[in-house]
């Protein structure tokens, strides 16, 4: 029992790494996950859909709930590498330009209008994989349950201690 719940936490560490959850993330943090290969994003994300799956135990009735909640991942991890390799560009366009030039030409409804469509799309990939979760999880025993919802208070706390660490960081970078 206690190896499949320390399976499932790190499963869902995984997903919840500041990889999975960076909203805004800092040029050096988009630099770095840029470097990250097709191959080595699908290998992540394999990696994850196989750590949730093992945690879970599923039965051969629950299987056939499995294949839409892969999918939702694996469209949801894409479109989160195609926000970052879009973050990575704008960053790199930003580099190129001095400071005072990047912040005359900022026009801050086009930001707010950036940042509501990305807002929606996440949203749009969030509703999905919940969509494709509702019907596994109706079928999932009081054990398995358990594992996931403790799994997920551990996710959630990793996401605020990662979350916080971006914050501290970038006001740290705001006053150099």
């Amino acid at each position: 029992m206690l190896k499949i719940l320390a399976t499932g936490v790190a499963a869902l560490f995984v997903t919840a790494s500041p990889l999975a959850y960076a909203e805004t993330p800092s040029a050096g943090v988009v630099e770095r996950i840029s470097r990250l290969s097709a191959a080595d994003w699908n290998a992540l994300t394999d990696a994850r859909i196989g750590l949730v799956k093992a945690a879970l135990q599923l039965t051969p009735e629950q299987e056939k709930y499995w294949p839409p909640i892969e999918d939702a991942i694996r469209i949801r991890a894409k479109d989160k590498q195609a926000r970052i390799a879009t973050a990575s560009e704008m960053a790199s366009q930003l580099r190129d330009r001095s400071p005072i030039e990047v912040l005359s030409e900022r026009n801050p409804v086009d930001f707010l209008r950036r940042r509501a469509e990305a807002l929606t799309e996440r949203a749009a990939d969030l509703r999905r994989l919940a969509d494709a979760w509702q019907p596994l999880y109706q079928t999932l025993d009081p054990e398995q349950k358990q594992r996931l919802a403790k799994a997920a208070i551990f996710v959630f706390r990793e996401m605020r201690s990662h979350a916080e660490q971006r914050r501290v960081q970038s006001e740290d970078d705001d006053q150099d």
